[in-house]
């Protein structure tokens, strides 16, 4: 029986948030003995992967108190004691959040986000920070102030980004939960990359407060990752809900998601792909096989193309993204010359953008989200890629090249940033892999405010299609 529990113990870095949660309450394993495998985990993988790149040195003495609770029969929440790491964007008092330029290096965070308070106030033991590129504006992990973060599927290849730290610390076994951000795909294209569960949820499902700057405006938002849907939705349980000083929160309240019902028959609108725009064969393959299981889980699914226009949105992209810089430098000056050269540039141009064409976009950007709420009185879901492209090599800012044709720096990333512009909420899942053995991922988008929905047709689906995680170079599934 020693050996049984010594092996528990050992293994638990492999097990899932709710897993933990019920050994915790069966008296089977400590938190302090999970978080004590977490860490020998990160010990023995981490100076490769450099996921974490902060550490939290009351991250012990808050297992500790943990397991007394649950030793008392009092714990703070369903998830009391369990690990999760945090994106470097996010503030997490005591810890520095560097944003992952030089000029932030040392800056203290005064206070937690409210989204990390909830999650302290709950019991989660808070492992450390995530990587993230400079600023969390680019689709891979990579700064001046703390290098690359590699795959765990393959550390020669990205994780993607800008949640790469926090997929590839979840896929490798640091914990079993991670908080990331998602302003234009930021958590669902790493999370296809790294075959987890990634969730967007609506503009104000997640109340924002101390946070950094919205340069990003209502498009960036706060979610979990996780390796399976259940874990997913009771991190989001804990993170979501309506706080009077982020007034967006206070249209979008909503209980607890319930994942395990099974959602009614839902009409989902299957777009494979956008235009003539390249997406990878092994992708397309992978995908579809997805929406034939939804359909033959009784859903009506239909395929063709997305019922609006992404002219808007496609024009919109790089003007925000350079007044974003621009504002950025404004308020940070300190920042500027310590930053990549592109991004330097990228501010001038946001400079000298004209204030009435960013106003009408401003205008266009509400014009859109009313037609994809039209849209939506007609279907529950619409299904897509995650990514067009597999993960690429993990210095390279994006891959030059999808299906023998070239592309820009925003050809793998077409699929995800409009449900940034319109507000609703998504999820990636994992669907199969590609040859080569590398994750893939697509999405579901639901209705604005639909974010139960989506979890329970997520926890539909994987029930379908999967037994449990698949740890990297492994090929029997399961802890």
């Amino acid at each position: 029986m020693a050996a049984e529990h010594d092996e528990l113990i050992h293994r638990s870095w492999r097990l899932g948030a709710t897993e933990l949660a019920a050994a915790f309450a069966a008296g089977t394993l400590t938190p302090l003995e999970a978080w004590q495998a977490c860490a020998a985990r990160i010990r023995a993988l981490n100076s490769e992967l450099n996921a974490l790149i902060v550490y939290n040195p009351q991250a012990e003495a808050a297992a500790e108190a943990s397991t007394l609770r649950w030793r008392q029969g009092r714990p703070l929440s369903v998830l009391d004691g369990v690990p999760v790491t945090i994106k470097d964007n996010l503030n997490v008092a005591g810890l520095v959040t560097t944003w992952g330029n030089r000029a932030f290096a040392e800056r203290l965070a005064e206070d937690d986000e409210l989204s990390v308070a909830r999650c302290r106030r709950a019991g989660l033991v808070i492992l450390g920070k995530t990587n993230v590129p400079e600023f969390t504006l680019e689709g891979y992990t990579d700064n001046p102030l703390f290098g690359v973060t590699r795959n765990p599927w393959n550390t020669a290849l990205t994780p993607g980004g800008s949640s790469g730290g926090g997929v590839a610390s979840v896929a490798a076994g640091f914990a079993p939960l991670s908080i990331g951000t998602d302003g234009g795909g930021s958590i669902r294209r790493p999370a296809s990359h790294t075959g987890l569960v990634g969730f967007k949820p609506s503009i104000g499902a997640v109340a924002r407060v101390n946070s950094l700057p919205q340069v990003m405006l209502d498009f960036e938002v706060i979610g979990p990752i996780a390796r399976s849907v259940v874990d997913a939705a009771a991190l989001f349980n804990i993170m979501a809900g309506e706080d009077a000083r982020d007034r967006k929160s206070l249209r979008v309240s909503q209980g607890p998601v319930d994942c395990q019902t099974h959602p009614p028959r839902l009409r989902i609108l299957y777009v494979p792909r956008f235009g003539d725009n390249p997406l990878d064969p092994q992708i397309a393959a992978s995908v579809g096989g997805a929406a034939a299981t939804l359909r033959a889980l009784g859903h009506e699914v239909s395929e063709g193309e997305l019922p609006f226009s992404l002219d808007f949105v496609d024009a919109f992209w790089p003007m925000l993204a350079a007044v974003a810089v621009a504002a950025l430098f404004e308020r940070y000056p300190e920042a500027e010359p310590l930053a990549a050269e592109k991004f330097r540039t990228q501010a001038a141009r946001g400079r000298d953008m004209g204030a009435a064409a960013y106003l009408n976009a401003l205008e266009d950007i509400d014009a859109f989200r009313r037609r994809v709420g039209e849209a939506f009185e007609q279907v529950d879901v619409i299904m897509t890629p995650s990514a067009a492209a597999l993960p690429w090599p993990a210095e390279q800012g994006y891959p030059t090249e999808i299906d023998g044709r070239e592309v820009g720096p925003r050809g793998h990333a077409i699929y995800t940033g409009w449900v940034n512009a319109c507000g609703h909420p998504a999820i990636n899942l994992p669907s199969a892999q590609a040859q080569q053995g590398l994750p893939i991922g697509f999405q579901l988008v639901g209705n604005f405010g639909d974010d139960e929905l989506l979890f329970r047709l997520a926890a539909e689906y994987e029930s379908a299609v999967r037994a449990g995680w698949q740890w990297p170079g492994e090929t029997a599934k399961g802890p």
